[in-house]
């Protein structure tokens, strides 16, 4: 018994020793280099991780769909006709093509980011959310170029007659014996990379609450790039897979916007100028004019998008406080963009409402919310205003001014403008379209989840 119990004395005698004898080896190794060379091998002992930082996320491969000009950028010349119009350089957005179709022309201005000369792997295109690419099998995302709001606002006005409209046989195939031309539907239907998929990784805009009304249902898979989803069914669009855009801001950005004292700059406390007979939520607009028009410190006017009272409401809410944004015939509208980039604080009336980049932007930091009950309450909006201190409406203001950047669509794109912040929600949306298809072909009964 004791043989045992000396032994394990021993061991235990002996790795104390190493112990004690282990540091005094290793600062004998590391001062052979001297102190300086010491100290730095103690400093260079990090954890693993921090010597692998995470590297930026590739763009999205996006293919384009080589569609006739008649589809996208000859409507901006009013003449859908016009099958040559579009050829060589890519055309300007016109400046005369303002008001409505300015606001809902995101379309346009994502088309315009995957020309050569506008991301697609030219300089500077690692900055960018999305490339495009010439070979399909390469695609991450395909982009379906059909500039679905224009051909709205161009053809489709007349909503009492749908079958003589132009805007409906752009998106129905029709078939003739002297066309080579086959229409939208029927190319997409034909493509064996929207049969692959089914078009879940197709990305169509419709920005317009009108937009491509005749064969929605035909592309219920798709990631839809909308403005909001009052007018979807859930069976069509969703927040799951689909891209809620901003509207394309038709006042002028507020750049130079760097007084002494911006709180006391602005004189207005409340400004709204807009249509005021609207439907469906947008009944509230009339009657918060009946409660807030005549009020001190507020402007609330009556008025439709026209050049010169674009110009009017650029001055008031340049010199306003706080931007009034009702819901519209749906939920959203221009105004609140318009606001954002005026550096006016919204103040959002809309229950329904959806929010462009709400995974990466806090719009509570720079808005304020209220519910429809709330705003129609007499006095209770307008005092609410009244007491933000000076101090949280500065925050507001100079938050305002670090992400009006994102709301800001331009050729050639930008980082982390309203085009690159799109491409962006689209990428995300991409795991999700790529669980969807590979369950789809292993599936011998329809998906048990419902």
């Amino acid at each position: 018994m004791g043989a045992p119990g000396s032994r394990a004395v021993a061991l235990g005698a002996a790795f104390l020793l190493l112990l004690v004898a282990l540091p005094s080896a290793f600062l004998y190794l590391t001062s052979s280099a001297g102190p300086a060379a010491s100290r730095a091998a103690l400093l260079s002992l990090k954890p693993f991780p921090a010597r692998c930082p995470p590297a930026a996320a590739p763009p999205l491969r996006v293919f384009m769909y080589d569609l006739p000009p008649r589809f996208h950028v000859a409507m901006m010349t009013g003449d859908a006709s016009n099958a040559t119009a579009g050829a060589g350089a890519f055309p300007a957005w016109p400046p005369s093509a303002g008001g409505i179709r300015r606001q809902h022309s995101v379309e346009y201005w994502m088309m315009a980011s995957l020309q050569d000369g506008g991301g697609g792997g030219g300089a500077g295109s690692e900055r960018r959310e999305a490339v495009r690419v010439r070979d399909p099998d390469d695609a991450d995302a395909f982009f379906v170029p059909f500039f679905s709001s224009l051909s709205f606002n161009v053809h489709g006005r007349n909503m009492t007659d749908p079958e003589t409209e132009a805007d409906r046989l752009l998106q129905v195939p029709q078939f003739s014996d002297f066309t080579s031309i086959v229409e939208l539907m029927d190319i997409l239907w034909k493509s064996k990379y929207w049969q692959r998929s089914a078009g879940r990784d197709h990305v169509i805009p419709m920005h317009h609450p009108n937009a491509f009304r005749f064969l929605r249902n035909m592309v219920n898979a798709s990631i839809l790039i909308i403005a909001d989803f009052g007018r979807y069914t859930k069976e069509l669009a969703s927040l799951r897979k689909d891209v809620v855009a901003p509207y394309v801001h038709v006042v002028g950005s507020f750049l130079d916007d760097d007084p002494p004292d911006p709180f006391e700059a602005r004189h207005t406390l409340l400004f709204f100028r807009g249509r005021t007979v609207r439907k469906d939520e947008g009944k509230i607009r009339a009657k918060l004019a009946k409660i807030l028009k005549g009020k001190d410190g507020v402007c609330f006017e009556n008025s439709f998008a026209t050049g010169n009272g674009i110009k009017i409401s650029t001055e008031g809410m340049r010199s306003s406080k706080f931007c009034l944004h009702p819901a519209g015939d749906t939920p959203s509208s221009c105004r609140l963009f318009d606001a954002i980039v005026s550096h006016c604080v919204p103040v959002i009336v809309s229950s329904r409402i959806e929010l462009p980049f709400e995974d990466e932007i806090d719009y509570s930091e720079f808005s304020l919310f209220f519910s429809v009950e709330e705003a129609l309450r007499p006095d209770y909006l307008l005092n609410q205003l009244r007491q933000i201190p000076k101090k949280k409406w500065v925050e507001m203001w100079l938050k305002l001014k670090n992400v009006s950047r994102h709301y800001e669509f331009q050729y050639p794109p930008r980082k982390g403008d309203a085009v690159n912040m799109i491409w962006r929600q689209v990428r995300h949306k991409i795991p999700a379209v790529n669980l969807a298809i590979h369950r789809n072909r292993r599936l011998k009964i329809s998906d048990w989840w419902g």
